[in-house]
């Protein structure tokens, strides 16, 4: 069975300081080594983009655009979602069964949603996942601002490693992009 290359909206709005700080800022850099190992391998790859139906999103028109460094090249399938789940509303599924795909390797942004929802509900359909978690970030905004008293908001880097650690094991082998490289498409 083939290894897909799953790339999770890596796109030009996660750069609107709306999102405030976030960890990681070598995932994109992380991310496009990955990119070009499964080109190179002329393994599959799918990009997902996430297009908000949110009103003021940063997510829409130029925000949704992909960064340049992970941009779709040649017959490279885009994905479109408007939810959480890179598999709802999109043929995703269907791609990868029909392209013999068994495992995935997964990255993008933000951990604690899209990529955790996506790693989740892969493994749930029977893919095994490896989860580049150096590939991934999270931001100061994927923690609640409406807290309940006695609860503190999380330091990204805090959002992150547990979401991180909720996925090992149970949903994906979360691995370092070094690590994956030597493993291969």
């Amino acid at each position: 069975m083939a290894s897909a290359l799953i790339l999770i909206d890596i796109q030009h709005g996660f750069d609107d300081p709306c999102w405030g700080a976030r960890n990681n800022p070598g995932a994109e850099e992380n991310a496009a080594r990955l990119l070009a190992a499964w080109r190179k391998a002329a393994a599959p790859i799918c990009h997902i983009r996430h297009i908000s139906v949110e009103p003021g999103s940063p997510l829409v028109g130029d925000g949704a655009a992909f960064k340049a460094d992970v941009a779709p090249q040649g017959h490279e399938p885009i994905f479109e979602k408007h939810v959480n789940s890179a598999f709802i509303g999109t043929e995703l599924e269907d791609h990868l069964t029909h392209a013999s795909v068994g495992d995935l390797v997964i990255c993008g942004l933000t951990t604690p949603h899209c990529v955790s929802t996506t790693a989740r509900m892969a493994a749930n359909l029977g893919f095994a996942v490896r989860l580049a978690h150096d590939a991934c970030a999270a931001f100061a905004a994927n923690a609640s601002t409406d807290w309940s008293p006695g609860m503190t908001p999380l330091d990204p880097q805090v959002i992150h490693d547990s979401a991180i650690s909720h996925l090992h094991g149970e949903f994906a082998r979360a691995m370092a992009t070094d690590a994956i490289l030597t493993e291969g498409p």
